[in-house]
Formats: structure tokens, sequence, C-alpha cells
């Protein structure tokens, strides 16, 4: 139940602790996914010297199960109390930069190449540089979502 005020028995240190390790498991789940896809030499998978379709599929997987993890536990920091105009604007933050950080990634299988004759999917750096701008996007959202005021105020 959304409050706009604590109730006087209510903490605002009285989060749901497993909410947040949740947020943080998933969060840790979704970043070996992430380094799982962008560095497979680092688990003895490189199958080729570019960056494949596989690669860029699970990075991006990974990707989205960060951000996911990473409302789940910012999300138990509220603790009942009504988000903010800016945490609601984190998250849509949040969902802007994966669609920015997913069409970046996916531009060449979604048809908007930067090469002519290409018949595998190329990742170079005008793909980097939009996922980058995603992933900024994506943290900026996830600081917006900090319950700062609640969490640290004097009782």
């Amino acid at each position: 139940m959304n409050q706009t005020t604590p109730n006087p028995e209510s903490n605002p240190m009285d989060f749901s602790i497993d909410r947040v390790r949740l947020g943080l498991l998933v969060s840790i789940i979704g970043l070996f996914f992430m380094v799982f896809g962008a560095k497979p030499e680092w688990f003895g998978l490189d199958q080729s010297p570019v960056v494949g379709f596989v690669q860029i599929t699970i990075f991006l997987i990974g990707l989205a199960i960060i951000c996911i993890g990473g409302y789940v536990g910012l999300d138990a920091l509220w603790n009942g109390f009504e988000k903010s105009i800016v945490a609601d604007i984190g998250v849509r933050l949040i969902s802007t930069g994966y669609v920015i950080s997913l069409f970046s990634g996916m531009a060449d299988v979604f048809g908007m190449t930067v090469q002519q004759s290409s018949k595998m999917p190329f990742f170079g750096p005008w793909q980097e540089a939009g996922m980058e701008v995603g992933m900024v996007i994506i943290a900026a959202g996830v600081l917006m979502i900090i319950p700062y005021k609640h969490l640290w105020e004097d009782e």
C-alpha cells in the first residue's frame, strides 16, 4: 500500500531485506550473462574473431537482467512510501536506456547497418557508442530511483 507519510511505528530503514537481496542476486546473475556475452574467451568459448549475433544477444539479455534486478532491489528500499516523480522518471529512463542499447546492439540484425554488404552482424564503433549512451541513461535512471530522503532522514 502506497503512503505519502510513514506510520508512526514505521522506520524508513524497515525495508524488505529479502527483496533487496533478490535484486542484488538477479543483478549479479545478469552481470555474469553480460560478461559471458562480452568476453566469452574468459570462459574458453570464443569461436570467432568478430563479435557475433549470439554474443550481442547474450550481452543484451544480461543487461536486461541487471536492469530488472536493480529495479527490484531499489523498489524494496521505498518501503511502501509513494515514489517521487523523480523515481518514476528514473524507471522510465531505465527502460528507455535499455531500448537504446537494444537497438544499437542489434542495429545490423534490424537492418540499420553501416556496412553495405554485410552478411554477418557487425558490432562496430557506432553500435558501441549507442550501447554506451544507453547504459549511461540506465545508470542515471538507477540513481534517480534511490530513495535518498527516506533512507537518510533524521528521526
